[in-house]
């Protein structure tokens, strides 16, 4: 199944430059927040898609994140494998993982 927005022919720079355009067409999110809210709101976590696409500056968080994954093994094909048909996707058919 592909996405409405997947680029076609392999035109990636018209994927970034739909996404980017896309992204600066959406409020801030901030200006919508009740000041009257009881509870902070936890921050959401900043994504590889935001730094990229968006041109966002990495957090410190995101960072420490990113290093501490930095040194995980590389998982073999079976693996890769084993975890792709335990997670079947949307449609649940785990012929067909995600």
């Amino acid at each position: 199944m592909t996405s409405p927005d997947m680029p076609k022919d392999g035109d990636f720079a018209s994927y970034l430059e739909g996404k980017m355009s896309r992204s600066a067409e959406v409020p801030d999110a901030a200006g919508s927040v009740d000041v009257n809210a009881s509870a902070p709101a936890a921050a959401p976590r900043q994504t590889i898609e935001q730094i990229l696409v968006e041109g966002q500056e990495p957090t410190e968080e995101f960072i420490e994140e990113w290093n501490a994954g930095q040194g995980e093994p590389e998982l073999s094909d079976e693996e890769l494998e084993r975890q792709a048909l335990e997670a079947p996707g949307d449609d649940g058919d785990p012929s067909t993982p995600e």
